[in-house]
């Protein structure tokens, strides 16, 4: 390997330490140009240091507690499209194997491990590592952000607020700085497709669009590509690039459709200058995209089509837009409704025609349905069936009474699960879930659907508020019912083991000696003297 080469990081993962320190010594690292930033029992302590470490490549035992391997690379591979996963496998864990494949895994080798073989595999996936990057030096250098700090700014960007341009000042000279322009890619009927789709198809085929969008835009000389909302992606363009804003939506429509068999629909903004016009762009090129909601057929749409259909500028109310956004995260309904009513003043004060009150009623309508989504109380609920009632109506009362009437419907809706807002009140429920069900083989995925949240929120959120990791929280109550039972009872220790959560005895006796210090048999003995 060339000194100057950078090397891929590396990410271990096994419940087997033996398997563990043969990887490390029997492969020839340096010479692959391949670093191990860490190694992880399990995967639950692998989310936490691929957060950490943001390897490229993760070596995953397949069959593992807590999280799995395949459990593992689907919670992180809709973030981190671009990581590699290699598994390793038992002879009677071919169909597992298989899942892994076709859910996006690079590879698999069975036990036990060729290090030849898997020398060989990490050299095509380094190949494969160096043809991503030599692509990705062609886009915008805030691609290379990392996702958290992108989703974090475009957040931000959204709501209108530049502060994050405040620690970005290395981005001033980046390609935006020259003339660019926006498209946002937008899957129709979005609502219907989710009410079809389980949670994991919903995730491969988001996934599929990604790779897709990202395989055309390599090709077609994008600036950059990023998902926003879900159902939704963010192109940026040259202001020059190569062929018409029209034509060139219409072959993205074409080429999701050819090979997802999905229709979109395409809303492109005028030409801008500078990151800190990305919050200008968007509403302008989504303001397009409303047009898809009156015109009944999936297309292309300009804005600059949009604006020469209107007839005056008008100020959006954006403090009005935020107090109603903040009366949704507090669940405030009767603030809700008296803000809508002072839309609906604000709408008759302008005397606003028509299309530019829906135009507006409709923008506001979108803002506020993102906030539901980020509530995650409600999957079933349908913004364009809400978009289709106000485009059937005649008048400003009769459109401000749908708006009040949905939202109220979703907002009490909200309320009822308004617990899952209170992180505590969460953990403090699925503490009590564990201390229930320690004795059982508890998965960290059956408690995440107690708390109803992903498992990396979960994750995080458990260690935040309780102190202990899922896994340290299990063996915490495990240890304590033992304890319990050992000066309570004479109960054998190798019986003890099964009533709190453990099959083997011996590995039970490792844990407890761990956490107490002592053997069970010697911490009986201590408190039966005490007593």
């Amino acid at each position: 390997m060339k000194e100057h080469q950078e090397k891929y990081k590396v990410l271990l993962v096994d419940d087997e330490p033996i398997i563990l320190r043969s990887l490390k010594v029997a492969i020839p690292w340096d010479e692959l140009g391949l670093s191990i930033v860490g190694e992880a029992k399990n995967g639950e302590v692998a989310l936490q240091l691929i957060q950490e470490t943001s390897p490229q490549i993760i070596i995953s035992d397949i069959r593992m507690p807590v999280i799995d391997g395949i459990a593992l690379m689907k919670e992180v591979l809709p973030r981190s499209a671009k990581l590699i996963f290699i598994f390793i496998s038992g002879y009677g864990e071919f169909e597992y194997a298989r899942e892994a494949l076709r859910l996006g895994a690079f590879d698999y080798l069975l036990k036990p491990i060729d290090h030849d073989e898997l020398a060989e595999m990490l050299k095509r996936a380094r190949e494969r590592l160096d043809r991503q990057k030599e692509n990705e030096q062609l886009l915008l250098s805030v691609q290379n952000l990392s996702l958290l700090a992108r989703e974090r700014m475009l957040a931000e960007f959204t709501l209108g607020n530049p502060r994050p341009l405040q620690h970005l000042k290395w981005l001033e000279n980046s390609e935006l700085e020259d003339e660019y322009f926006m498209a946002v890619v937008r899957l129709d009927d979005y609502a219907g497709l989710t009410a079809r789709w389980s949670a994991e198809e919903k995730r491969l085929w988001l996934f599929a669009v990604r790779n897709i969008l990202e395989e055309w835009s390599l090709e077609n000389g994008a600036l950059s590509i990023f998902p926003f909302y879900n159902g939704e992606w963010i192109l940026l363009f040259p202001a020059s690039p190569g062929i018409g804003k029209r034509e060139l939506g219409e072959q993205l429509i074409a080429g999701i459709k050819r090979y997802s068999k999905l229709n979109c629909s395409v809303g492109i903004s005028r030409s801008t200058r500078g990151i800190d016009q990305l919050s200008t762009v968007y509403p302008l090129a989504a303001q397009a995209l409303y047009r898809r909601f009156y015109s009944g057929q999936a297309g292309v749409f300009l804005e600059e089509e949009t604006a020469a259909g209107g007839s005056r500028e008008v100020q959006y109310p954006k403090e009005l837009e935020h107090s109603l956004i903040e009366s949704i995260r507090t669940l405030n309904l009767e603030r809700m409704l008296a803000l809508f009513d002072e839309m609906s003043v604000f709408i008759e004060a302008q005397s606003l025609p028509q299309p530019l009150a829906e135009r507006l009623m409709i923008e506001m309508s979108v803002v506020l349905y993102r906030q539901f989504e980020h509530l995650n109380t409600h999957n079933d609920w349908s913004i364009e069936g809400l978009l289709s009632r106000l485009n059937g109506l005649g008048s400003l009362p009769d459109m401000m009474n749908v708006l009040k009437s949905t939202f109220r419907d979703w907002l009490e809706q909200s309320r009822g699960t308004a617990g899952r807002e209170d992180g505590r009140s969460i953990i403090e429920k699925v503490k009590r879930y564990i201390e229930a069900n320690y004795h059982k083989d508890l998965s960290i995925e059956e408690v995440s659907e107690v708390a109803d949240l992903s498992i990396s929120h979960f994750c995080t959120l458990f260690k935040q508020i309780s102190g202990y990791t899922f896994l340290e929280f299990v063996t915490h109550c495990r240890m304590e019912n033992a304890k319990y039972i050992l000066r309570s009872s004479n109960v054998k220790v190798y019986q003890v083991a099964p009533l709190v959560g453990y099959q083997d005895p011996r590995y039970f006796t490792q844990v407890f000696k761990k956490a107490t210090g002592k053997t069970p048999t010697e911490y009986r003995e201590e408190h039966v003297k005490q007593a």
